[in-house]
């Protein structure tokens, strides 16, 4: 089974892991929830210790060559600040709801040894968030990162082990795959775990859903934002620029498009300029496309790059592009045939012009259809009926509405999404969830059934209304 014959068996490297892991968590899923909660506090200040995180973040970068060290710092800070905030209070042990009239008790109960598998574009916030989740249910987490990834993981991990340490808490609770990290040693992984919770690339979620082990994955981003005739285009321009440039837009949750009324076209053009974007010709385009498009598909050395650098490597010399913030281009059709219509994880934004709302939602609709279905939609406006109509008919999981979209789709202070960076994209993304992943999806349920007094309907009370319709 090993892709090398110097290297160990994976089945027993993982073996190995996994015996530790259920020993630590058959001693941790007898914790009180105050102890519990003291585990994820724990945890949660490994990454947010500024020291640390000062670490993590710049290690990140220096190591896989993506993103900005001072966001993917805010980040690991926000990100586990709003998610300790989400889990302070909540209930994890022992009894969590209960049902008199139902005659219902829940009990939450552990999932076991979880296999985490983490992308290379957020190396140190995405395995922490995980982790304080899994913990949260009384879980031991194995980490799979991206190799990419491993040193930032393994030094979180270092971190998490010093706090666990001060406690008295089992280190293997926590644990992460030896380098080299290789795909038979991630999927035997998924195969050995209790529960695989994946993030990133298609192929590693598409693998865990077929490992043969629950699996909690999320499906591929490519956010599209519609701005209409009643938009606020300077705060509109602000936040889609905030958000496309934050941490040189490794999120999937970034804008990948700006579909634009044609009332407010040209003013918004002109705030996207007003916020640092610059708009590419035709034959700028075509240069561009080939830097990030060869044969037709997404290259990495754009990828989580600063615009100025993206332009350098495509050969554009245009002295607005040196120092430009977000690089736009002029877009009409979807699909393979118009690479920018799909996601780009880089600083680069597809503008397209629709006559009105129907048509606006018309090319939303075949954009997701092309890459990015069941993710996530963004809006500004001040008109609800438009809201409305993408929350109704659109196939995605969430509508942000006058946000900036990766700030706000995986939970922000100011709306009520759950902090996560791992989003579901129900079935219309192939995945088995549709809400923002969270502690709840790392735990068991038992329910205690008692007798309560019956309830029978009559048949009258089922079928009258159809009978009197339609007849017997």
């Amino acid at each position: 089974m090993a892709a090398n014959l110097n290297l160990p068996d994976p089945r027993n490297v993982v073996a190995t892991l996994v015996r530790r892991a259920r020993a630590a968590q058959d001693r941790y899923q007898r914790y009180t929830q105050e102890q519990v909660d003291e585990v994820v506090t724990a945890a949660g200040w490994a990454i947010m210790k500024p020291e640390n995180n000062r670490v993590l973040a710049d290690l990140a970068v220096a190591d896989s060559g993506l993103g900005n060290a001072q966001d993917k710092y805010d980040k690991n800070y926000r990100k586990t600040l709003g998610l300790l905030r989400d889990l302070k209070g909540a209930k994890s042990v022992g009894v969590i709801a209960e049902y008199p009239q139902l005659g219902l008790v829940e009990i939450a109960r552990p999932v076991g040894v979880v296999a985490v598998i983490t992308p290379s574009t957020n190396p140190g916030a995405t395995p922490a968030n995980k982790i304080i989740n899994a913990l949260k249910g009384r879980n031991a987490a194995i980490i799979a990162p991206s190799p990419k990834g491993l040193s930032t993981c393994v030094k979180l991990i270092e971190f998490v082990h010093a706090e666990f340490a001060k406690i008295g808490a089992p280190a293997d609770l926590v644990q992460h795959l030896p380098s080299p990290v290789t795909k038979d040693l991630t999927h035997e992984l998924m195969r050995q775990a209790d529960l695989v919770a994946a993030t990133g690339s298609q192929a590693n979620i598409r693998a865990a859903y077929a490992s043969g082990t629950p699996a909690v994955g999320v499906g591929a981003g490519n956010v599209v934002v519609i701005v209409d005739s009643s938009a606020d285009v300077a705060d509109a321009a602000a936040k889609i620029v905030r958000s496309k440039t934050f941490d040189n837009a490794t999120s999937c949750s970034s804008e990948n498009s700006a579909v634009i009324l044609a009332d407010v076209y040209d003013a918004m053009l002109a705030e996207l300029v007003r916020q640092g974007g610059v708009l590419l010709d035709s034959g700028e385009k075509l240069q561009l496309e080939g830097v990030m498009f060869p044969n037709g598909k997404l290259a990495s050395a754009t990828t989580a790059q600063s615009a100025p650098r993206i332009a350098e490597l495509a050969g554009l010399e245009r002295k607005a592009l040196k120092t430009c913030r977000v690089i736009m281009v002029e877009e009409s059709g979807t699909g393979r045939s118009c690479p920018f219509s799909g996601e780009k994880l880089a600083p680069v934004l597809a503008i397209y012009k629709a006559r009105d709302f129907d048509e606006a939602f018309s090319i939303t609709r075949d954009i997701y259809n092309y890459q990015g279905r069941g993710h996530s939609v963004g809006i500004h406006t001040r008109d609800d009926g438009n809201v409305m109509r993408l929350g109704l008919e659109l196939e995605v999981c969430r509508v942000i509405v006058n946000q900036a979209h990766c700030i706000a789709t995986g939970g922000a202070f100011d709306n009520g999404l759950p902090f996560s960076l791992s989003m579901g994209c129900g079935t219309w993304g192939r995945n088995s969830f549709s809400e923002n992943m969270n502690y709840r999806h790392f735990l068991n349920t038992t329910r205690i059934a008692r007798v309560i007094p019956e309830t029978i309907p009559s048949d009258e009370d089922l079928f009258g209304p159809f009978w009197k319709k339609c007849g017997k």
